[in-house]
């Protein structure tokens, strides 16, 4: 449900500045240090919690990487405002451990997994991923993580479980941003099981070798680099698998601008913008947007014969 008019939300908040502004580099909170003993060794606080045994992986992009410092200064996580650097500055409030994610719903192993039992399930890997801001606005992300498959190959979907739904954490005390009525909270996203299942899709658990920073989606978030940025979900405590699509939170807030798709077409324009070009963080010029971000060669047959600009 749409609490705040989309009139009512300024450009300022939704649109990122023509030429990025430098900001500096937010310090990782005590959550990330307590995490060190399981995840890896700190030299000390600004150099982040660094993750032991990452492994490179195939899925690789020979293109230059966003700097660190801007992959953690300028984000979009409405649970703590609106603002691009907002997240960087009250995010270290969210506290990472202790941390559960319920695998529920159509599964025949039904489970609650501890974050640090959860990074041991599948060898972490580094995959440099294109993402694609529907603001208009990209980066290139070295992420760390392993393949949601992994874990919906262990929940064994029952037959009925067509889409899979991700519920984020919903606590205004750790997430100030919540106080705010701008969504409908928790922050829910959704895929379609097949795209759920597809080996680019990324749980990620780090950036640059180290330890998932909080503004970035601590501790674990989704990626799914065909779609746009807002389709990965950050923080999550819950993964459902349902026989029905879900209404992720943008759906049910303005639907006529965000589908349930989200898939990253420089033909399909947002209502209010069109999305032909994009402008890579760092980069003065735009450049081109690729369909499916440049993974249609991966992607493209999970949506063959369907229009997509009804099922954006």
């Amino acid at each position: 449900m749409l609490i705040r008019p989309p009139a009512e939300i300024a450009p300022s908040e939704i649109t990122p500045p023509d030429i990025y502004r430098d900001r500096r580099r937010f310090m990782q909170g005590m959550g990330a240090l307590a995490a060190g003993a399981a995840l890896g060794t700190a030299s000390d606080a600004g150099a982040g919690v660094k993750l032991a045994g990452v492994r490179d992986s195939v899925h690789t992009l020979d293109e230059k990487r966003t700097p660190y410092k801007d992959v953690t200064t300028y984000n979009n996580f409405y649970e703590f405002g609106t603002g691009k650097d907002d997240p960087a500055d009250r995010a270290g409030s969210l506290k990472p451990r202790p941390w559960t994610v319920a695998i529920e719903g159509e599964v025949h192993r039904p489970q609650t997994w501890d974050i640090d039992a959860l990074l041991k399930l599948a060898p972490l890997e580094e995959r440099v991923y294109r993402m694609r801001c529907v603001e208009g606005w990209s980066m290139v992300i070295p992420w760390v993580g392993f393949p949601l498959n992994e874990i919906i190959r262990r929940a064994q979907p029952t037959g009925n479980a067509k889409y899979v739904e991700f519920v984020t954490l919903h606590d205004p005390k750790q997430m100030p941003g919540q106080r705010s009525r701008v969504l409908d909270w928790p922050y829910v996203e959704g895929l379609r099981l097949d795209e759920a299942m597809h080996p680019l899709t990324l749980l990620a658990v780090g950036l640059y070798g180290e330890v998932l920073p909080n503004q970035n989606g601590a501790p674990i978030r989704l990626v799914v680099p065909w779609k746009y940025g807002f389709k990965s979900a950050k923080s999550i405590v819950s993964i459902r698998f349902v026989e029905k699509q879900p209404v992720s939170s943008w759906m049910a807030a303005i639907p006529r601008e965000y589908g349930f798709y989200s898939n990253v077409n420089p033909q399909v324009d947002h209502p209010r913008w069109s999305q032909a070009k994009e402008r890579r963080i760092g980069e003065f010029l735009k450049r081109d947007t690729l369909m499916f971000n440049g993974y249609g060669e991966q992607v493209a047959s999970l949506y063959r014969g369907m229009d997509l600009k009804k099922f954006f």
